[in-house]
């Protein structure tokens, strides 16, 4: 098609906005797909992205559509992940664009990430069509929200498009803007081939299928292809368009999106981001901004039956070919045997592979305390990255420890102002200033360290502003901190998946806490157990489990006290004895009570 009729453009909104139902509008409007084959969310492939209504995996439609002026346009929308965990996805998604619809829902307005995918946008210099959604809710404020569009674009009310993609209002007048509005690809044709690599996911016929928009030249079906970063070289098994099947055809030219199956065995041959170019006529370099996305939290995972270790590397291994972002290697634990120790892009990717390892694959698992990963400088000047406390050197070795601090920004009604500045307070946030979006809507921007936002942080922001409140984060660096290592120590024995690395000023509270709570979880067993948490080399809190005693007074119906003493005396040396060679059963909520701790 001449290029002058593409129109590559993405949706950016907040999760659960109506991002995904303007698509189905806008599929069902253009006759993409039969009203028969139509359904919900056409998009959202995965049952996690319909139940949580957020979309995991970005993916790709072309449209046809007849123009007011006659025309025949193909428009390519690119639906783009909607959470901050799959920030560095969303922006290559954009890359492969012009333009981008910025989605507000008419009831809440501007959130977090509606701020965060704009500035995006922004930056990769799109053209945004402003949409204000949902107008037919009884509690909608269109033109509240219209305003705070226009203060933060620049662009007049009367411009902004009013609609209601569930029930069509007004959907055939974005597609118009779309088309009006976003400008066509501007790439060359006549020199070599330059294909964005935007996503990705592996297929059992097909090997990894990269998600592709050619930025220059073109592609044929029998051209021989390379991928630049890792620098193979090989024939594609096929071509094609998203339809939103998948349809094969003969070539891909400028400006055009689609996919190249490749063949290959894993996604990490063919990342995100990459450059695909033609192997006997290569550019001369990539695009530009790829780089290998990094895991900012890490968890041990462990199968509760220790039989289940294959199949839980096996279930892992396949994930991991759809999902390049996911890194494990295997650990063992004294307490829980072997695992896995994996890698993620945050809580919510890990919350996602959890589900995934439990549903598809059908396996009960144990999943440790998530920790973020820090930098230890030791004694010969050396920086050794730690993700897990288990492998934090001895104190005496230890010169400085690093911790990740990120960029935190809230946007929260001005009345939960006094409540959110307490817990960041409470969770070693640093204030940096404020701004003021909209009236009644304050943004609070924050520096803060990424271990105390991975445990409990979101869910605690949400109760305190009664579900208002909206976060984005990304990451600052590193800083040194006055960082020391929480040990539990069970019936003498450091457990070592119960062990935290904490800030040496809330150690106290968070061991008693920790002891505090353990001693509820911990059954009790035929000898006093001491639970007892460790810091610095000292112990700073403990507690007993008291045993379970069988009452060996009973027979004894009056009579000699002598008699009475030497039955307990017996017992006293037996449980002595059993405590000498008694093992204490940990349940698996104990390992879990790390996390459901309170940050102080």
């Amino acid at each position: 098609m001449n290029t002058d009729k593409i129109r590559n453009f993405c949706i950016i909104a907040h999760i659960d906005h109506g991002k995904s139902t303007l698509a189905d509008r806008m599929i069902q409007l253009t006759n993409t797909v039969s009203d028969r084959d139509m359904k919900e969310q056409m998009l959202d492939s995965m049952d996690l992205e319909r139940e949580k209504g957020v979309t995991i995996k970005a993916s790709a439609v072309r449209m046809n559509y007849s123009g007011n002026d006659g025309n025949i346009y193909e428009l390519n929308l690119i639906d783009t992940p909607g959470h901050v965990d799959f920030n560095y996805e969303v922006s290559r998604a954009l890359l492969a664009c012009e333009g981008a619809i910025l989605v507000v829902d008419a009831s809440q307005g501007i959130e977090a990430q509606t701020l965060a995918n704009l500035y995006l946008a922004l930056e990769s210099d799109l053209v945004i069509i402003p949409v204000i959604n949902k107008i037919d809710l009884p509690s909608a404020q269109p033109e509240v929200v219209a305003k705070e569009i226009s203060n933060l674009l620049g662009v007049k009310e009367d411009e902004i498009l009013m609609i209601s993609a569930k029930s069509g209002i007004n959907v055939d007048k974005v597609i118009e803007r779309v088309v009006e509005l976003i400008p066509a690809p501007k790439g060359l044709a006549n020199v070599p081939m330059r294909a964005l690599i935007f996503d990705s996911h592996y297929d059992s016929y097909k090997g990894v299928v990269a998600y592709v928009r050619i930025m220059e030249g073109g592609l044929n079906a029998l051209d021989n292809i390379r991928i630049m970063a890792s620098g193979i070289d090989l024939r594609p098994v096929e071509l094609g368009v998203f339809a939103p099947e998948m349809r094969a055809v003969q070539s891909l030219d400028v400006g055009e999106v689609g996919y190249i199956a490749t063949g290959l065995k894993t996604v990490s041959e063919c990342r995100v981001g990459d450059t695909i170019t033609n192997s006997k006529l290569p550019a001369s370099e990539p695009l530009p901004g790829y780089h290998h996305p990094k895991s900012m939290v890490f968890a041990g995972i462990y199968p509760v039956d220790g039989e289940n270790y294959t199949d839980l590397r096996d279930a892992l291994e396949k994930l991991q070919l759809n999902d390049a972002a996911l890194e494990f290697i295997p650990e063992t634990s004294q307490a829980l045997n072997f695992g896995f120790r994996c890698g993620f892009l945050g809580l919510f990717h890990m919350e996602i592979i959890q589900e995934r390892i439990e549903r598809e694959y059908d396996l009960d698992i144990v999943v440790t305390a998530p920790s973020v990963e820090y930098e230890v400088i030791n004694k010969a000047n050396i920086k050794v990255l730690v993700d897990s406390p288990a492998q934090l050197p001895e104190e005496d070795e230890i010169v400085e420890i690093r911790e990740p601090w990120m960029v935190l920004q809230i946007i929260s009604p001005t009345e939960y102002y006094g409540t959110i500045m307490e817990l960041a307070r409470k969770r070693r946030g640093i204030y940096k200033d404020q701004e003021y979006p909209a009236t009644n809507r304050v943004q609070l921007n924050f520096e803060i360290p990424l271990a105390e936002l991975i445990v409990n942080f979101f869910d605690e922001l949400k109760s305190r502003t009664r579900g208002y409140a909206s976060m984005d984060y990304s990451f600052a660096g590193y800083r040194p901190e006055k960082l020391v290592k929480l040990e539990v120590l069970v019936g003498g024995e450091p457990v070592d998946a119960l062990a935290a690395i904490v800030h040496k000023d809330s150690a106290y509270h968070k061991g008693q806490a920790l002891v505090t709570k353990l001693k509820e979880l911990i059954p009790r067993q035929l000898f006093d157990v001491a639970i007892q948490a460790s810091a610095s080399g000292r112990i700073i809190s403990r507690a007993n489990v008291k045993a379970v005693r069988k009452d060996v007074l009973a027979k004894c119906y009056g009579g000699d006290i002598s008699r009475k003493k030497k039955l307990l005396e017996k017992q006293k040396r037996g449980k002595r004895r059993m405590k000498m060679v008694g093992n204490v059963e940990i349940p698996q909520e104990a390992f879990m009570a790390v996390l459901r701790l309170e940050g102080d």
